[in-house]
Formats: structure tokens, sequence, C-alpha cells
């Protein structure tokens, strides 16, 4: 989507039903409106067309006012083997961009069933040196300019070609077991410089693992926003003297709120959660958060625990205010906003539609729906995952929700 959004002005992404994606594809993991919110929320997404055919036609394109059909350089191919896009391609409206290399949906359903944990990365500091990962020292020192590369990518504005989004990283040790109450701030360091919060602005500050980045942490940093935006609205933020005042004086308008998002380190997920969770490691959920265009800065590597030092050592000096969601995927021995609450900064975004959607929900309904998915990694040429591998996996599960039971006693 980046891609494609840098080839034109306005991005319109065609999202198909899981009806037609069954009789082409395969399962879905995701329903229709979980995929829509997700668009929805992609910073270079103008807009969103539900329903959109499988095989694309010059009419419903035409219909759109789009000029161009974008793709990477996979063949897809409809139920009746032929390409998708011979329409588009035959009337010469069709590009291409090169696949981005990563995890695809195959990679995180292999992840989910074979209860893996070679996608960890034990030290960002370390990877982003080249000091850690598989291969020689040169391949290290290659992927660590990738990676270093790819965060730039991903913290563009929604034209995916001007900076925009602030990229910390917090360095402190042993952060998976750290103590309520800890004095230590820690350090932070600059990634990637972009916009910092302007004049009026709120500064907001929300965490959590991300992992698979899913419709309920899409609608629960859309919920912050329009929190922001109610309060914004109260004070006068949205009216036209008020936006011209912006302009005039910043070239641009934008919202009340600057929203951080502290992202935690694999080790610290692994550890209140147990399995292999997470599935994605914490720079494939730190590009997903990226993208989203509710998120302003992300911090790499934030404490379970955002203590009052930690806080108020931030790039901005202390949040007005810390937000928390109504669910907990990784229930702990203590609250870990109780200096949010002592503050009197924390606030809480109430129930909503998508809040039981997180990374277990996801896995379960891989395992649910285990036959089909594997027949999916089937027809894609992977092996396949069988029977001891996914009762491995249930019973992981089940000693974890143990534990977590445990832990609430």
């Amino acid at each position: 989507m980046l891609q494609a959004r840098r080839l034109g002005t306005e991005l319109v992404v065609g999202v198909h039903s899981d009806e037609e994606i069954l009789d082409n594809k395969g399962p879905t993991v995701m329903t229709l409106s979980e995929r829509i919110a997700a668009v929805n929320a992609c910073r270079w997404s103008s807009s969103s067309i539900p329903q959109a055919p499988y095989v694309t036609s010059l009419p419903w394109i035409s219909h759109y006012g789009c000029q161009y059909v974008v793709h990477g350089d996979d063949i897809t191919s409809d139920s009746r083997g032929e390409d998708c896009y011979r329409y588009v391609k035959a009337a010469g409206r069709f590009l291409v961009v090169k696949r981005t290399p990563g995890i695809s949906t195959t990679d995180l359903v292999g992840r989910m069933l074979l209860c893996t944990k070679s996608h960890f990365i034990k030290s960002l500091t370390g990877l982003l040196a080249g000091e850690e990962g598989h291969g020689t020292p040169e391949e290290r020192r290659k992927h660590a300019e990738e990676v270093q590369q790819k965060i730039k990518d991903y913290a563009t504005d929604e034209s995916g070609l001007a900076p925009a989004c602030e990229v910390w990283k917090w360095d402190e040790s042993n952060s998976a077991t750290e103590k309520p109450g800890g004095e230590d701030p820690g350090s932070l360091q600059r990634l990637v410089e972009g916009k910092p919060p302007r004049q009026g602005q709120h500064v907001v500050y929300v965490d959590g693992g991300f992992d698979l980045f899913s419709s309920g942490h899409i609608e629960f940093l859309r919920l912050v926003m329009e929190e922001e935006e109610k309060a914004g609205r109260a004070g006068g933020w949205f009216t036209d003297e008020a936006k011209q005042s912006r302009i005039s004086q910043h070239g641009e308008d934008y919202p009340p709120a600057y929203i951080i998002a502290g992202v935690h380190d694999d080790e610290v997920i692994n550890h209140w959660k147990g399995v292999n969770y997470p599935i994605m490691n914490i720079v494939e959920r730190g590009l997903c958060v990226l993208q989203c265009k509710y998120i302003h800065a992300i911090i790499f590597s934030a404490p379970f625990t955002p203590t009052k030092p930690y806080l108020t050592s931030l790039p901005y000096g202390a949040p007005q205010a810390v937000y928390h969601g109504p669910t907990a995927f990784m229930p702990s021995t203590h609250d870990p906003y109780t200096a949010p609450r002592e503050m009197g900064i924390f606030k809480q975004v109430g129930d909503h539609t998508y809040q039981g959607v997180n990374a277990g929900e996801i896995v379960q309904r891989i395992l649910k729906s285990r036959e089909m998915y594997e027949e999916r990694q089937r027809v894609k040429g992977v092996k396949g995952i069988g029977e001891d591998a996914v009762r491995r996996r249930e019973e992981m599960e089940r000693e974890a929700d143990k534990v977590v039971a445990e832990r609430r006693g």
C-alpha cells in the first residue's frame, strides 16, 4: 500500500468479501469488517471499497475514478486459474510494484501452529547494529540497514514521501521482569526524526504488545483519538478561525492530540503470555503501529510498567493522558498503570465492538479451522503441520491459561 500510494495522489483500496476469498484463495483469518477497519486505519489509504470483485474489471475501477490498478509482482489467479488483472493489463492500466519482502499470512499461520520462537528478537539494539541475527557479519549488517530503511519508510506521512512519525527506542535492563515503582527512567534514543507535537496538541501515551495488529488494537486507537477530539471540540479546536490560525502558522492543519505508542519487547510479552507469543516480533509489530494514521510517534522496547520517571523522561515531557483499553491480554500480578493513576492522567477507553479481537483470539480461529488452513498451506507448497503440532499448541495454550489464572488469583 505504501508503494502504491507513492505512485499517485490518492489510493482507493478494494477489499474482497469473505466469500470471494474463500472461493478463490482459501479461508480468511479476519472478517470483512475487520479488514475494512485495518484498511481505513492505514495512513496511506484514501478510502476503502468493500465487496470488491476478485477479478478486477475496467468499468469497476472507472466507476471509482481510478486510473490505474497497482499490485505486487506475484501472480494472482482466480478459482479457474486465470489472471485476476487480465482486463486492466490488456488496457494498459496495470502497474506492478515489488512485493514487500517479509512475513505473509502463510508465515504467521506457520508460527501459530508450530509454536516456533525463531522470529523473536532478543535485542533490537543488537539487530540494528548488525550484531544479532542469522548469517555472516556482512549479511547481518545489510539486514540491519534494510530494517532501518523500512522503519523510515513506514514513518512517512499520508503521501508516503515526507517524514511524519517520530521513532524512538528505549533502553533498560531486565524490563521483562521490572517491578512496579522502579525509579530508573532508562534512556531514549531517536531512530527517526519526524514531526514533534505542535502548538496546542495534547500529548497522549498508549502502550501494548500490538501483536498481529488487529481490529481490537485499531479500534482502541481510534477511540483514543475520538475522545481527544471530543475534548478539542469542546475547547473550540475545530472552529474555522482556529483551523485557519493553525494553517497560517504551521502550513497545515493537525489534530488536537499527539499520540505516542510504546511497543513492548518480544521477551516482555513472552514473559507474561507464554507459549510463543508474540507471533510477530518487535520490528514487525512496530511497523504495523507506525502505519496507523492515529499514531504520531512510537517508542520501541517501551517498559511494561510506565513509571513516573519513565513518563516524565519522554521526549516531549510527561503526557497529559495515558490511555488503556477495556481488555488485558497480558494479565500481570500488579497494575502496570499505578503511576499514571497517581499522576491523575490515566484514562480508560470503554467497551467496543472489537475488544475481544487480539492475538489469542486470532490463534484460536486458526486452530478451529485448522484443516482449511492446512489445505491453504499445502497449496502454497508449505509442509503440513500435523495433528501432533496442533495438539502441542493447544496444550501450551491451556498451560498458559493456568498461569494467567494463578496470577489473577
